[in-house]
C-alpha cells in the first residue's frame, strides 16, 4: 500500500482513521435500498445521526489535489460530521502557510446537530487545522450567497438533488482552473443527470471526467 499523502501529525492520522472506521460501521448497517427519497422530512430524520463520511481514499485524493492547485479559498458543500473537512482544512492551511497568507474552507451544514459533532471533531484536530474553517449552519441555498471570495475548490459530498443549485450558486466565484469534485457519480448517476447535462453542454465552461473510485467521484474543472 502507498503511503499517505497527507503531512499530518501522528495523532490526526489516528484521529481520521478512527472517524473513517465509525462512519464505515456504521453505514454497513444502513439499508440503502429502503430508504425514502432525498431532501425530504422522512430523509433528513434517517440521515441526522449518520456520517455519511466522504471515503479515505476519496479524501487523500482531493488533499492532494488541493496541495497540487494551491488552493486557499475552498467550499463543502455537506459537512456532515466533518470528517472531509479535516482534509480540505489541513490542505488549506498548509498552502496558506507556504506564502503567509489566509486560506479558508466555507463549510456548510443544515443540521445544527451535526455542526455541533463537527465541531468537536475538529476541536480535537487541534492547531493543523486552527482557525481555517469557516462553519455556515442552515440551508446552503442561503448561506452561500455572499462573502464567498474566489473560490479554488468546491466539494459536493451532498443529496444529489442539490447539486446543480450549488454549482450555479457558486459558479459566478469559481476563478478559471477551479476544480469541482463530485461523489457517488456512478452510484447516484441518475441523480446527477441535471449537473452532468449543465456542465457537459458545449461551450459550457466546465470539463469533466469520471475517476475509477468506489461509487464513482467525478472531478469537473472550470476552464
Amino acid at each position: 500500500m502507498p503511503p499517505s499523502p497527507l503531512i499530518a501529525s501522528s495523532d490526526l492520522h489516528t484521529l481520521l482513521q478512527n472517524l473513517h472506521s465509525q462512519s464505515l460501521a456504521q453505514e454497513s448497517k444502513v439499508d440503502w435500498n429502503t430508504l425514502p427519497k432525498q431532501c425530504t422530512d422522512e430523509f433528513d430524520d434517517i440521515m441526522r445521526d449518520k456520517f455519511i463520511a466522504l471515503d479515505q481514499d476519496k479524501c487523500e485524493l482531493i488533499y492532494h489535489v488541493l496541495r497540487s492547485i494551491n488552493a486557499k479559498t475552498v467550499v463543502e458543500a455537506g459537512t456532515s460530521f466533518g470528517v472531509s473537512t479535516i482534509y480540505l482544512a489541513l490542505a488549506v492551511a498548509q498552502n496558506a502557510a507556504r506564502d503567509s497568507t489566509k486560506g479558508r474552507v466555507i463549510a456548510t451544514e443544515k443540521e445544527p446537530s451535526k455542526a455541533c459533532v463537527a465541531q468537536e471533531n475538529w476541536e480535537k484536530a487541534g492547531k493543523e487545522i486552527a482557525g481555517v474553517i469557516d462553519l455556515r449552519i442552515g440551508d446552503l441555498k442561503e448561506t452561500l450567497t455572499k462573502d464567498l471570495g474566489t473560490i479554488d475548490f468546491l466539494l459536493l459530498d451532498i443529496w444529489t438533488p442539490l447539486a446543480l443549485p450549488v454549482v450555479e450558486l457558486i459558479q459566478p466565484y469559481l476563478k478559471h482552473g477551479a476544480v469541482i469534485m463530485a461523489d457517488n457519480t456512478l452510484k447516484a448517476g441518475a441523480g446527477y443527470e441535471n449537473l452532468f447535462a449543465y456542465v457537459d453542454t458545449p461551450n459550457s465552461g466546465f470539463r469533466r471526467v469520471t475517476l475509477p473510485y468506489a461509487g464513482g467521484l467525478d472531478m469537473i474543472v472550470y476552464q
